[in-house]
């Protein structure tokens, strides 16, 4: 039986891994696009935070839920002229979820979902027929669905348009995409 031996070195610290990609890569990368993006994350796992993490404790941890990547994922894209908005829906008998729409693509980014061959989403823009999609992906109902923003600096969500299931499609704000005088948080 061999034995093997580890040489311990005294006064010398473990090294830190280096983080699997930085915020400043992910903003500096010239062919940034939502597939590319989503193939960043593929190895990160779920883990569940009350409040949305700093982005280099997102990134350095490879943890996070579905908050920190939809808003990730908005700042990224849209330095590289994706059009995008977060929405925010709540179902029924579970918790909320988030996630990031491009508008170029008709799709949506989801944290759920970047692992997978497929890691956009297909949905009409309307925030109805984002939450009834988001909801049917976690085989659950929604019983309403919010625009945001969030603000890195002060840490803070803005909820922009919010819309009810149980209101006819007809009350809605705006009935596709964003609306047309989008607040904007920084």
């Amino acid at each position: 039986m061999a034995l093997l031996l580890l040489p311990v070195l005294a006064g010398f610290a473990a090294p830190v891994p280096a983080l699997a990609v930085t915020h400043s890569e992910l903003l500096g990368d010239p062919e940034m696009n939502p597939k590319r993006f989503a193939n960043h994350f593929a190895h990160f796992r779920y883990e569940y935070h009350a409040s949305v993490q700093p982005v280099d404790a997102f990134l350095r941890s490879e943890r996070g839920d579905c908050d920190d990547y939809a808003i990730l994922a908005d700042e990224v894209l849209r330095r590289r002229q994706f059009q995008t908005f977060l929405v925010h829906v709540r179902l029924a008998g579970m918790t909320a979820h988030a996630v990031c729409y491009v508008e170029q693509n008709r799709a949506y980014l989801d944290y759920n979902n970047r692992n997978v061959f497929f890691t956009l989403s297909k949905s009409g823009a309307s925030l109805r027929e984002i939450a009834a999609k988001v909801a049917d992906s976690l085989e659950a109902g929604w019983t309403s669905a919010s625009i945001f923003t969030y603000s890195y600096a002060t840490r803070k969500k803005q909820m922009i348009q919010t819309i009810a299931r149980t209101d006819p499609p007809a009350l809605d704000a705006v009935g596709r995409g964003v609306p047309a005088s989008r607040l904007l948080v920084n």
